[in-house]
């Protein structure tokens, strides 16, 4: 049981056995048996007349089936009480049973002295049901109008019989069925999301296990005072410990970034996270995890960021670039490449194929720079070291992207250049100046960590990770090329091995990569399958408002494999590449969603 809760909420009252052992001050009890809700309050409200109306009965048989045989809608409500317990002290085991009228039809129990009156007891009963709210009513209208997040519900419903002789189950006339135990589990995970603190008494039935499997349960043998088989007096129930479904903190209040993960190079590329890393990391941190896995790394910044807080990463793109970006700076702990080797890098040392030249001449760079870059290719291919040649591969592809206007290579010329330092600065010193900064964001966090470069749904990893996806948005207003954006970089970072250069197109791009993420239907089954493979860890999935599948079609998928799914908005506006113009319209401007499922 909780050690603090709001209110109690017990709605198949009863005897009310836990209710009087726990005396809480702030309770709503409740139950569809009028007579026995007329009890409880006859007893808050005059628990004097009560007792003189108890005092009037006598244990015989011939008192019994008189007052048995009273309709007790008749009596005053002291009457009706001092009846309903009379009867309950006199009949056979202290069963209460109606027949389908609704009318108490359980014998005369022929005990010799039973304590029909009580009066220390009646006094302490009353003093706590006059701080109690008594309801009549259906136990879901109960809960619905009442149970707030915080409050401790306890539910002993009629049980589910387990034998032939199990039918005590006829507290009212109405009957419960096994549908009806259906929709008191639904009502239970109700309760659960709400964030009630719930326990469910029953029997051990098989249905139980079934509706409760993925709570904790425990099984415990009982002793039955209400039997007619006097050999099966004893039996299992269960009880089902239902704790409130745990929340983040949807109001996100995010820590500044600590000073290592504002060390990664600031970049431009399509989708980065760079401005939201705050806000992920406060969803993040509040979950228990070593292993963070960024699933679609792009910039590299997130993994950055988990790695700068501590953890161990595992780092993934389709994009070859992406994946070196995180090879030198993620997975790379120690390694740097010195200025001398830089310096070395730029000058010829060995017969150039001049791929760059000639197949990208006049498109993109001077002839001069084309020819620096199939030099720096040439030296960069030669470095046997992974991490020098990460590194100085991620300079050249930096350096190149931030000499290009705008940063893509979606057209060719320069119509877009706009002035900046950026794009006149020679590219050797671009060069140089990216290695300066690359090395600076090299650290070891005393973790090991990987950079991989494949499709994510190949991936291997253990649970109890934190999975991060950020995947290409779909969606019909816009395209989520990369590689048509990205197509020389990526070349760089591949060497052009492997790719088919469309010799028709005026970019020279090559032929695109395969993505379910090009179409609606495409990332619904992709997200499906990547939330079903890793349904052990805890997701985080960064998505746009205006993409698709919908903000309620992706609840659903990932609902599907995780008991939680919360969905946290965040004001974001879109201004990259060619539609920074676009700024404040309705494409732009769009909210940001983070899904965490757990």
């Amino acid at each position: 049981m909780p050690a603090k809760y709001g209110k109690y909420i017990e709605p198949f009252f009863g005897g009310g056995a836990l209710y009087y052992a726990l005396q809480p001050s702030n309770a709503v009890v409740a139950d569809s048996n009028p007579e026995l809700i007329t009890l409880y309050k006859a007893v808050a409200m005059n628990v004097k007349g009560v007792i003189a109306c108890l005092k009037k009965h006598t244990n015989t048989e011939k008192e019994y089936y008189k007052i048995r045989s009273q309709d007790w809608i008749q009596l005053s409500p002291e009457e009706a009480a001092a009846r309903t317990i009379y009867l309950n002290r006199t009949c056979f085991n202290g069963l209460y049973r109606v027949n389908r009228k609704g009318q108490f039809n359980t014998p005369f129990g022929h005990y010799k002295n039973p304590r029909i009156l009580d009066e220390e007891n009646l006094f302490a009963a009353a003093s706590l049901l006059q701080k109690t709210s008594i309801i009549c009513g259906d136990y879901k209208d109960v809960l619905r109008e009442h149970a707030k997040s915080g409050d401790f519900v306890f539910l002993d419903p009629p049980y589910l019989p387990i034998s032939e002789y199990s039918d005590f189950k006829r507290y009212t006339r109405e009957q419960f069925y096994e549908e009806d135990h259906k929709d008191l589990a639904a009502e239970i995970n109700r309760l659960h999301n709400l964030g009630c603190y719930v326990i469910l008494t029953n029997s051990n039935h098989p249905l139980v296990h079934e509706l409760y499997g993925k709570f904790k349960m425990d099984v415990v043998n009982t002793k039955r005072h209400i039997s007619c088989n006097g050999n099966g007096r004893k039996g299992e129930d269960v009880i089902v410990d239902i704790k409130p479904k745990k929340r983040i903190n949807l109001k996100i209040v995010p820590d500044p970034l600590t000073e290592q993960a504002l060390k990664y190079p600031p970049t431009r590329f399509m989708g980065s996270k760079n401005k939201l890393l705050k806000e992920i990391w406060s969803i993040a941190s509040q979950f228990q995890f070593n292993t963070a896995v960024d699933l679609f790394s792009g910039s590299g910044i997130v993994g950055y960021m988990f790695k700068a807080n501590g953890k161990s990463v595992i780092s993934n793109d389709y994009m070859a670039m992406s994946a070196l970006f995180a090879k030198a700076m993620i997975e790379n702990n120690s390694i740097t490449l010195s200025r001398t080797d830089a310096l070395r890098l730029l000058k010829p040392r060995r017969e150039s194929d001049s791929f760059v030249e000639n197949t990208f001449q006049g498109l993109y760079f001077s002839d001069k720079d084309n020819y620096l870059i199939d030099t720096l290719r040439m030296n960069i291919w030669a470095l046997r070291n992974p991490y020098k040649r990460s590194i100085a591969l991620s300079a050249l592809i930096r350096a190149c992207t931030k000499k290009r206007p705008r940063g893509i290579f979606t057209y060719t010329g320069h119509r877009y250049d706009d002035g900046r330092r950026d794009i006149h600065l020679p590219l050797d010193k671009q060069f140089l100046e990216a290695i300066e900064i690359i090395n600076g964001a090299v650290f070891d966090n005393g973790r090991e960590h990987k950079a991989r470069h494949g499709n994510a749904l190949d991936m291997k990893i253990r649970s109890n990770c934190l999975v991060y996806i950020d995947p290409p948005y779909y969606s019909p207003l816009s395209d989520n090329e990369y590689v048509r954006r990205y197509h020389f970089v990526e070349g760089l970072a591949r060497d052009w091995n492997g790719l088919e250069i469309q010799e028709h197109t005026i970019t020279k791009k090559f032929k695109s990569y395969p993505t379910p993420f090009s179409t609606r239907k495409g990332a619904a089954t992709a997200f499906d399958q990547l939330f079903k493979k890793f349904r052990n860890n805890v997701l985080i999935v960064s998505y746009s408002s205006n993409s698709q599948p919908t903000k309620d079609e992706m609840i659903s998928i990932m609902s599907k494999y995780k008991e939680s799914v919360e969905v946290v908005p965040l004001d974001y506006k879109y201004s990259f590449g060619t539609h920074g113009h676009k700024v404040g319209n309705n494409k732009n401007d769009v909210k940001e969603y983070l899904f965490v499922g757990y």
